[in-house]
């Protein structure tokens, strides 16, 4: 009898082996299938987020009357660069990229240096008149005045045709500052605590201990505000006049909805050299606009790749407490 249980078990375990083995067998294959399809779905959309700026791309250095045929599609085709070179021959082109990147820089650093400091008051305990302030500054994130009390509030403080305009109105940010104070709160307070043993006051313990440990934060309110700023649009449109304060987006704007004139001003602009002498390179309506928005875009599509691990970190650690 011990013989015959000896045999039906070691049979049992075998065959719950073979079970066991055809299980995971099944597994596995569910599982690569999964992934395959996982890889197949987001490599589609890869291909669906990229292929149009590659488009564009491969468009504005192709020959131009292939691009306004539509026979542009995968590879480009008569390569040559005299888009970039005609279109930056432009007038206001280049005074409106010096506007952008002015108030881009100009306005990021101000941004952060403000919300950095107000993240950081607002986190304090003893600030005086803390929850009034701060709920003072969150409630301009849920109610606005509208376009013409703003419109009107701008003039009256005289920063119509102005480059303060671009500047001034956003240094104060509300979400920028929630994601500094909810940072600063879930670092040790210990810290804090031991720079005021030490005799450190509120501002040296914000620049000295606060400032270096917060550049995952404070990378991440520069790119969104570096974003804000080069694609801003509706301030020029709505306070400026003076074409000498044109923002780059503006003037985007003006130059797709002015695309056919423009091309053939850059025409008779090239009438009569050699660049003229072969249809490829003859500036067309779709030329124009492609060239133009590849000049906007591609600053911007530079510099995110830099930070973009600074704004990952920066968001999941803005996103500890609420």
């Amino acid at each position: 009898m011990s013989d015959n249980q000896t045999e039906l078990a070691s049979n049992a375990k075998k065959n719950n082996s073979r079970v066991s083995k055809k299980i995971k067998m099944q597994m596995s294959t569910t599982d690569k299938i999964i992934s395959v399809t996982i890889y197949v779905l987001f490599s589609l959309f890869a291909f669906i987020c990229v292929y149009p700026f590659y488009s564009i791309i491969i468009n504005t250095i192709s020959a131009n009357d292939l691009s306004a045929k539509g026979a542009i599609v995968f590879w480009p085709k008569g390569i040559h660069f005299q888009n970039y070179i005609d279109v930056f021959k432009i007038p206001g082109l280049w005074n409106a990229f010096v506007i952008s990147l002015g108030r881009t820089v100009i306005g990021t650093l101000l941004t952060v240096g403000a919300s950095a400091f107000l993240g950081f008051m607002f986190a304090q305990e003893d600030m005086w008149g803390k929850k009034f302030w701060y709920r003072f500054t969150i409630i301009t994130m849920f109610f606005n005045a509208g376009i013409i009390p703003w419109y009107l509030t701008m003039r009256s403080l005289h920063l119509t045709n102005n480059f303060l305009a671009y500047i001034l109105p956003s240094i104060v940010a509300p979400f920028f500052i929630i994601l500094v104070k909810t940072f600063v709160e879930s670092t040790p307070k210990e810290l804090q605590q031991a720079a005021s043993i030490d005799g450190a006051g509120t501002l040296t313990t914000f620049f000295k201990i606060i400032l270096p440990i917060s550049k995952p934060i404070l990378a991440t309110v520069a790119i969104f505000s570096a974003v804000n700023q080069w694609n801003s649009f509706q301030d020029t449109l709505l306070l400026v006049t003076d074409s000498k304060l044109y923002s780059l987006q503006f003037i985007l704007y003006n130059y797709i909805n002015q695309a056919s004139s423009l091309s053939t001003m850059v025409n008779l602009q090239n009438a009569g050299s050699t660049a003229m002498a072969s249809l490829s390179t003859k500036q067309t309506t779709t030329s124009i606009r492609m060239t133009v928005t590849i000049i906007v875009v591609a600053p911007i599509l530079l510099v995110y790749p830099t930070f973009q691990r600074f704004f990952v970190k920066g968001i999941m650690i803005g996103a500890v407490k609420g």
